[in-house]
């Protein structure tokens, strides 16, 4: 393991931004992750999750709003290689909203779509800008979905003969609830 003192430079760049990464830290609070039901779109099976900020939660309406958005984003997935599985993520965020769709693609890799609206009005929510990425809670529920994904549909130990009936359901059974920082 690397000392991560020794792998600093003896001064840090200009472009670190020390007092912003101290702000940023200090205004740091755990959001709430809660599965939602596994659903089917465009002929997917979906993972659903809600992420909620201090004092925000997702509503029916919300989730029926972001579930509508995964599947027009759905609809296309054979063309971008999708294997049928995909994670919704639709978070009620502190600055607004924002729904993802991560999908499993061919080659061990995955398709991400980003959307995002003001808070409270999931017919704003729209595509996200270019380069816009997952954010430190939505992050800590994609690396759950990573682990769950590797361990129950691949077969950590390498076995790919399983019931793949069986793996899906180990996964769709898998998921993250609570805080996450």
């Amino acid at each position: 393991m690397t000392d991560p003192v020794r792998a600093l430079p003896e001064r840090l760049p200009e472009s670190v931004a020390s007092n912003e990464l101290r702000a940023l830290a200090a205004e740091h609070r755990a959001r709430i992750v809660r599965p939602l039901d596994m659903r089917e779109a465009s002929g997917h099976l979906v993972k659903a999750y809600a992420i909620e900020a201090p004092g925000r939660a997702v509503s029916e309406r919300e989730e029926r709003a972001a579930l509508e958005l995964a599947a027009g984003h759905l609809a296309s997935g054979r063309a971008r290689g999708s294997l049928g599985l995909a994670v919704l993520l639709v978070h009620a965020g502190g600055d607004g909203d924002y729904v993802l769709v991560h999908t499993w693609i061919e080659g061990y890799m995955s398709d991400l779509a980003v959307f995002a609206g003001p808070p409270g009005a999931p017919d704003g929510l729209r595509p996200g800008r270019q380069g816009l990425a997952p954010c430190v809670w939505e992050q800590a529920v994609l690396a759950h979905e990573r682990d769950a994904f590797s361990t129950h549909v691949l077969g950590g130990d390498g076995d790919g003969d399983g019931d793949v009936e069986r793996r899906l359901a180990a996964w769709g059974g898998d998921v993250l609830r609570g805080a996450v920082r």
